[in-house]
């Protein structure tokens, strides 16, 4: 099944808010994904594992540079 993805990474109590938010859109496109950045969140597109796999990835490699929140919406049925 083909999903939409939009997401917002919050990184908390770091100096520098680009780093944590460039590791999940790293991670998206490391696992073969088109990630389209704007200024307040981010979608992606495809299939259901690989989106879920890729956003679990990110959040996992941006923890390792603190604390953070991210925000995710799922849709199955969003024009792709």
């Amino acid at each position: 099944m083909i999903v939409s993805a939009q997401l917002s990474v919050y990184p908390l109590r770091q100096e520098s808010l680009t780093p944590g938010i460039r590791i999940v859109n790293d991670a998206l496109v490391d696992a073969g994904l088109s990630p389209e950045v704007g200024p307040m969140s981010t979608v992606t597109v495809g299939e259901a594992d690989l989106v879920f796999a890729a956003l679990r990835d990110g959040f996992t490699r941006a923890a390792t540079q603190g604390h953070l929140v991210m925000t995710v919406t799922i849709s199955n049925a969003c024009p792709v």
